[in-house]
């Protein structure tokens, strides 16, 4: 019919009708998916609460005045005990002396030794065999105060250690009776033993001991470890009899000492006496008729060993109360190792060897 327009889809226009109602169709189903679930996240971590760091007071101690180590603080208010042991091959071994803070070694005579023993931090039950006192024994004890215990002497001597501020505990005196007595430990007169500790407590109002020498804060410390050379040890020549030594024993940390003819010097104990500080001093010895008389007085050569190290310096002491200063060349003094001190008083005529 004329004017009229036929609506027939061509094949073409199917195709793209088809095309149309197929995305409709996802269209539709798209519309009716479900949304998807949201994502699960953690909770944010509680914050730390912020570091305060802690600290702890050192517990208070106190220094042995004769050994520098560290004690319990009033643990040392105690007098020191002085005592002129002997040394006679015939007192040996001495009682005691494996304890000791400090032992100075003298020339006296027939050309043999005696030792001053101090005892304040380790007071062994029993000290021994004491002897008489000696001219040079005044100037060597007296800065100790305390007590000095010996089985006598020749009047001007005892006179002498009577004028200082010492106590003197003296063998057959009525004061003694209790706490001095005759062992069977040697024949008479190598065999008056004292009862230590007891002796102490009748005199414990007197005064602790003055610090005799500085001492380091740890072996590693002190003024010979630091500066000294290595050494193996030292010998020395006091008289025709006496020509003790020493050797360095890296696994104690001690010089070990050895008498006369090369022997282990022994205490009765069983211990080999040792030292931590080894001082050598020379000195003057006159003689006051015929007695040996080391002058305290004055200064000199010194060495002092630590460490497995040795190091020259030079003593001096200014009066009978003042202790032995030792310093180096630069005049600083010389601090030891915290632990016991042998001080050996070798004569400017004896003799010493250190390597």
């Amino acid at each position: 019919m004329p004017g009229y327009r036929s609506t027939m889809i061509r094949p073409r226009s199917r195709r793209f009708a088809a095309a149309l109602a197929l995305g409709a169709a996802v269209a539709i189903v798209a519309g009716c998916t479900a949304e998807p679930s949201p994502v699960a996240t953690s909770a944010a971590p509680e914050p730390e609460p912020p570091f305060t760091p802690t600290y702890e007071e050192p517990a208070p101690f106190d220094l042995a005045p004769l050994t520098g180590e560290p004690v319990e603080v009033g643990a040392l208010g105690i007098p020191s005990l002085a005592a002129k042991i002997d040394n006679h091959p015939a007192a040996r071994p001495q009682i005691g002396l494996d304890r000791t803070d400090i032992v100075f070694e003298e020339l006296v005579e027939g050309g043999l030794t005696r030792y001053v023993a101090v005892w304040h931090s380790d007071v062994p039950a029993e000290i021994g065999p004491i002897r008489s006192i000696r001219p040079m024994d005044p100037d060597i004890i007296s800065p100790l105060g305390g007590i000095v215990a010996y089985s006598g002497g020749q009047q001007r001597f005892v006179d002498m250690m009577r004028a200082t501020e010492v106590y003197n505990a003296i063998h057959g005196q009525s004061d003694t009776n209790s706490v001095m007595y005759r062992g069977s430990n040697a024949p008479a007169p190598h065999n008056v033993i004292v009862k230590a500790p007891e002796l102490i407590g009748m005199h414990g109002g007197l005064a602790k001991p003055q610090q005799l020498f500085p001492y380091a804060a740890s072996a590693a410390q002190a003024t010979a470890a630091v500066e000294g050379s290595p050494v193996a040890g030292a010998s020395m020549v006091f008289g025709s009899l006496a020509s003790p030594s020493w050797a360095w024993d890296a696994a104690s940390g001690t010089w070990l000492r050895s008498m006369t003819g090369g022997a282990p010097d022994m205490a009765a104990s069983g211990a080999r006496l040792s030292a931590v500080n080894l001082v050598i001093l020379r000195v003057p010895v006159g003689t006051i008729q015929q007695i040996p008389t080391t002058k305290m007085i004055g200064s000199g050569e010194a060495w002092v060993l630590t460490g497995g190290k040795a190091l020259q310096g030079t003593w001096s002491k200014a009066d009978p109360t003042a202790p032995i200063r030792i310093v180096t060349a630069d005049g600083l003094p010389i601090r030891l190792a915290p632990g016991n001190t042998w001080v050996e008083l070798v004569p400017n005529a004896g003799s010493v060897s250190i390597g």
